[in-house]
């Protein structure tokens, strides 16, 4: 496969293609992989989203990468650089990659809900939504 991710293509839609390509039915990746047939199925339409254990697992079964399989973060602008707390983390080599995402996750879940009740509180006291903002970005 080309190391390029088709940005059009959802998680599913990856892990189908590649099984078609490595002449796979369903019903053995889903036995290679030690999950069930309708579960893979359920995967592969975008109804269930795989843990990071059924993901490696189905990936070590196509003979790839977790990481080739999932699509790409998009950060929201490019460049800019992300908060020094999500920085920091991902670059802590004493993290796995699932504490890296879940501790990212969490941080930047937290930070919009802050973010979200300071606006909302500007707005009672009176002050315009962008003078919260600039008061956040400070």
């Amino acid at each position: 496969m080309n190391s390029s991710w088709s940005e059009s293509l959802s998680l599913g839609e990856m892990i189908r293609r590649q099984r078609e390509i490595a002449a796979l039915p369903m019903r053995q990746l889903a036995a290679m992989s030690g999950i069930s047939n309708p579960y893979l199925s359920q995967i592969e339409r975008g109804l269930r989203d795989p843990s990071d254990q059924v993901l490696n697992a189905i990936a070590d079964s196509l003979q790839m990468s977790a990481d080739s399989l999932r699509p790409p973060v998009p950060d929201p602008d490019p460049d800019a650089a992300p908060p020094a707390v999500v920085a920091a983390v991902r670059a802590d080599p004493d993290l796995t990659a699932q504490q890296r995402k879940a501790l990212e996750e969490s941080y930047l879940a937290f930070r919009e809900v802050t973010i979200e009740r300071r606006r909302v509180k500007g707005r009672r006291n009176g002050a315009p939504s962008s003078d919260v903002s600039n008061a956040i970005a400070d």
